[in-house]
């Protein structure tokens, strides 16, 4: 049944997806592209459409993979795409309160300890190889395309991009625009 396996592989990412939402991108895209609910492009535009709405890029794509997978498996009806995206949200939710509900008290008692302190110096070089590893997920044929001319103005957008937000100062959300604007025009 497809909401038990839903909620098993968001309860993984739930549960063993830490430090930020592109820390647990290789975690999602391994539990929802290797399950089959999408493809590969469908996992890059998701990551884009979540990174433009808000909320946490995990919630975001449960939130969307929970009204898909049960649609693609034979589950005809809106319904039960809402019932997967509540589903899928509440259980990618779930650990992390549990967890931070159970340990902020210990933490906050014990957060001069050396073992503490140990725990959080270990887990952030982790975080920052998760991160680095999720933008070279992101750098795949789906996002730049497969020819040269593909290539080119894909990075010619992306370094656009980043030199209007950076040194610019433009509003990002007025970036995104131009930015959409510009692929239409150029693919």
């Amino acid at each position: 049944m497809i909401f038990l396996r839903l909620i098993w592989s968001y309860l993984l990412i739930g549960l063993f997806g830490f430090g930020g939402g592109y820390a647990m991108l290789a975690l999602i895209e391994n539990q929802i592209v290797g399950n089959g609910w999408i493809s590969g492009k469908m996992f890059t535009d998701i990551v884009a459409v979540s990174q433009m709405t808000p909320g946490p890029i995990g919630i975001n794509s449960a939130t969307y993979i929970g009204y898909v997978a049960p649609q693609s498996n034979g589950y005809d009806g809106w319904w039960w795409g809402v019932a997967g995206s509540v589903l899928c949200t509440l259980v990618v939710v779930l650990p992390s309160f549990l967890l931070v509900t159970y340990t902020s008290h210990l933490i906050s008692r014990h957060h001069d300890s050396a073992a503490v302190k140990g725990i959080f110096a270990g887990l952030r070089p982790v975080v920052v190889g998760l991160i680095a590893s999720a933008a070279m997920l992101l750098m795949n044929s789906s996002n730049f395309g497969t020819d040269s001319y593909d290539i080119t103005c894909s990075i010619i957008i992306c370094i656009t991009a980043f030199c209007l937000v950076h040194f610019a100062k433009i509003h990002p959300i007025l970036v995104i625009c131009i930015a959409a604007v510009a692929g239409v025009i150029i693919f």
